[in-house]
């Protein structure tokens, strides 16, 4: 009994490192290893007139500083957009009269560089959410148009609030409960079934597929619809989780990394 009992309090460290080697806990994105998608994105504000036909939704109004009507997004309703100066364009964006988001989008002396500034105001939270990223030119220069005009791939993102970066993932046996800083959340089961996604306007079910021991799948949709799929894939040593991301409505797949941080546990 004695040895037996020996036995189990050296294996305890070993169970301990055990239970917490899985997905459980907080993680936060590394920003040096984003890998997004070459696929461009492309604006053009000439004659008065913005537009974004790679935005979802596509994009076309006024460049007046004046509000306007944008159909087919569940983020925003109406949207601006003011010329600040030669170099700069401001966007924003309204859900039933409150902020939703501010673009500030500010190119380069040489025209080459694209520096993006993102203010976020989430559905499920009271706090601001930010990014900036930075993008070069894809071909040349818009001849009489607006320097923001023309084709942009996003090379990396220089910062993000802290907000932005974190989320938690707590293992509940049969499935994983999930929980982002900026609000977003879920409970859902490796059964195949539509689960409720909550917090977010633009994605009502999440689906959880369970590949092996360190890697799953989520189906995210939008009233039936699926409009993206997420691969989760923990590391061997349980401290990074690669996730990579397809938007299906955008067609682009882009790959983050996240490392674990020590000392913080998963919310139950």
């Amino acid at each position: 009994m004695r040895k037996l009992l020996g036995v189990i309090v050296m294996l305890m460290p070993m169970l301990a490192f055990a239970q917490q080697s899985g997905i459980s806990g907080t993680w936060k994105i590394d920003l040096n290893k984003v890998q997004m998608d070459s696929k461009a994105r492309v604006y053009e504000l000439k004659d008065g007139m913005f537009s974004c036909s790679t935005c979802d939704p596509k994009v076309s109004m006024m460049a007046d500083g004046k509000e306007h009507k944008v159909a087919g997004s569940p983020y925003f309703d109406m949207a601006s957009v003011t010329v600040v100066d030669p170099s700069t364009v401001e966007m924003t964006g309204t859900k039933d009269g409150k902020l939703a988001f501010r673009i500030t989008s500010t190119v380069s002396p040489d025209g080459k560089t694209l520096t993006r500034k993102y203010e976020g105001h989430p559905a499920g939270s009271s706090e601001v959410s930010t990014d900036t990223s930075i993008l070069s030119r894809v071909g040349e220069p818009e001849m009489g148009a607006h320097a923001v005009s023309g084709s942009w791939k996003v090379e990396k993102f220089e910062s993000a609030s802290e907000n932005w970066l974190t989320f938690t993932y707590a293992s509940t046996g049969d499935g994983l409960k999930y929980k982002a800083s900026t609000g977003e959340n879920y409970d859902a089961k490796f059964d195949g079934k539509d689960h409720p996604y909550q917090g977010d306007p633009g994605t009502t079910s999440v689906v959880l597929k369970k590949i092996d021991d360190n890697t799953f799948e989520e189906t995210d949709k939008r009233d039936g619809e699926v409009i993206g799929v997420s691969r989760m894939t923990l590391s061997p040593d349980s401290k990074a989780l690669t996730i990579v991301t397809e938007d299906k409505r955008r067609g682009v797949t882009d790959t983050w990394v996240a490392e674990r941080q020590e000392n913080q546990e998963a919310e139950k």
